[in-house]
């Protein structure tokens, strides 16, 4: 099969789905992810992203539906498909009885540079996560976010086209979450597709595009600031008061109240018409004996989106018969 043309997308999956025994963990998902571009796949624990993305890499074979990554067929040339990406998983697949020197040489054998390019590219993976000054040390006594960068480098030693991270930043800290991004952001400046998982809203905010999935189905595909303008055009309340569990469940009961959800010590109100809303809920506050510090009309996060999309999703099957 000849590999796509540079207008065609580096990542392509048909009504992909995957099944283990009685349990369905991918459900006929279908996306396209374009050459060069941050594709952020987001979703809880247990929503079927990493099945996806080992699915996508060749790892498993997919029960039903087509997959074409870098112009290979992941059903029909696995081995191909794993030839042309990166792929790092949240463990980071490094092995911790080796140093980090070590380490960088046996995925250099594996990925097969050659003699003259090795060095080379040894010495990038140094210098891009900050352990020139410790290539002697065990991998095992490395900080989680020297491990990450390590990983992400060992991951490209083969400077492949697209690269897959599953959950990459689990675990880490957040200073070393944004570096991490940063390293991101440098690769795919390059030509690079990255294709990450994350179950982090925040991160899901530097994504180029978004793919959200929940319970194995993708619920919704675009750039965050299309999803917040798609799904929620005028905005969502936040509400503070000093009872917002009580005022949950008062406002929840309201006709004019599509959804609410409490972040934080704020409530945050998505509904048809917020202006209607806001009277309602002021009066219904009041009867309740809740006293109100503020109500004001706020941007949604994707947080807001994706708690909307989930519930109608839930809202939806069990209106089915």
């Amino acid at each position: 099969m000849a590999k796509n043309s540079p207008t065609e997308s580096a990542v392509t999956a048909e009504n992909l789905s995957k099944t283990f025994g009685s349990f369905q963990a991918v459900k006929n998902v279908s996306f396209q992810v374009k050459k060069g571009e941050i594709f952020g796949f987001l979703g809880p624990n247990g929503a079927g992203k990493s099945t996806t993305i080992r699915m996508l890499c060749g790892i498993l074979t997919p029960s039903s539906g087509k997959g074409i990554v870098a112009g290979y067929d992941i059903t029909k040339q696995p081995e191909k498909v794993k030839e042309h990406i990166g792929y790092m998983s949240q463990r980071f697949s490094l092995y911790n009885d080796l140093t980090v020197e070590e380490n960088i040489d046996f995925f250099s054998g594996i990925y097969g540079i050659d003699r003259k390019k090795k060095k080379e590219r040894k010495e990038w993976v140094l210098a891009m996560a900050g352990l020139k000054e410790h290539r002697r040390s065990l991998t095992s006594e490395l900080p989680s976010g020297w491990k990450q960068r390590l990983a992400l480098g060992c991951a490209v030693l083969h400077e492949p086209p697209i690269l897959f991270l599953d959950e990459p930043t689990s675990g880490v800290d957040p200073i070393s979450r944004r570096r991490f991004w940063d390293l991101i952001y440098e690769l795919s400046s390059k030509g690079i597709t990255v294709f990450v998982t994350t179950h982090y809203m925040d991160e899901a905010e530097y994504c180029d595009r978004l793919g959200m999935i929940y319970g194995g189905k993708l619920i919704a595909t675009g750039t965050p600031h299309w999803l917040k303008s798609k799904y929620m055009p005028e905005g969502i309340l936040e509400i503070l008061c000093d009872q917002p569990q009580k005022a949950l469940n008062a406002i929840l009961n309201l006709s004019e109240v599509q959804d609410a959800a409490l972040f934080g010590n704020a409530i945050h109100v998505s509904a048809a018409s917020i202006d209607n809303a806001i009277g309602v809920i002021k009066r219904e506050l009041s009867l309740r004996g809740v006293t109100v510090q503020n109500i004001s009309k706020i941007s949604p996060s994707l947080e807001d989106i994706f708690i909307y999309l989930t519930e109608n999703n839930k809202a939806n099957a069990e209106r089915r018969p």
